[in-house]
């Protein structure tokens, strides 16, 4: 039997080192929060925005804490994660004020999107139906003034959503990007 002989790439060559070229451990905990929390952007009862910033706060920790820069960036990745709630709950309450929509339709949006997290097409239909069903059951509104102040309101939970996804996209390049240090790579 002949040994099979893999020669092991020269440690000091970027090109076999590929990709993880520059992957630190701040990194790693950082791409594993941000993937998190860009999934959790989608399930209306994760606190998705949170979980980047806990991210964030735990990546610096571990790449070793400056108080410049990283503290500066970290107070205003708290006033951005702050905002970015506020973005959501006023693009939400925006859609549901447009055409008389109550506060109870709000809430059964919020609660037909967390239902909805288990049917197929149910993170639109959820919030849909819930604020419809709200507006009819609870509030007791004719169907069409229902059914406007439904669809208004899941106009509003989507564009808050657009604007959580485009604001979670860019913070998590930007953290990737100052985190990437090829001299501390885990890898290599």
């Amino acid at each position: 039997m002949v040994p099979l002989h893999v020669p092991l790439p020269n440690r000091n060559d970027r090109a076999a080192r590929g990709v993880l070229y520059g992957v630190s451990l701040a990194f790693l905990i950082f791409l594993v929060a941000w993937v998190i929390g860009m999934i959790g952007t989608f399930v209306p009862a994760v606190p998705a925005t949170v979980i980047i910033f806990l991210g964030s706060i735990a990546a610096t920790l571990v790449d070793g804490f400056q108080p410049w820069p990283d503290l500066p960036f970290l107070l205003t990745f708290l006033l951005i994660t702050v905002a970015i709630s506020m973005v959501d709950n006023v693009a939400s309450a925006w859609g549901a004020r447009r055409y008389g929509g109550s506060r109870q339709a709000m809430w059964g949006a919020l609660i037909g999107g967390v239902v909805g997290i288990f049917i197929p097409f149910g993170l639109l239909v959820g919030p849909l139906a819930g604020a419809l069903l709200a507006e009819l059951l609870v509030v007791r509104k004719p169907p069409l003034d229902a059914a406007r102040a439904a669809w208004d309101t899941l106009i509003g939970l989507l564009a808050g959503l657009a604007a959580k996804l485009v604001l979670h996209l860019l913070i998590g390049l930007y953290e990737l990007w100052r985190l990437w240090d090829p001299a501390r790579s885990v890898f290599g």
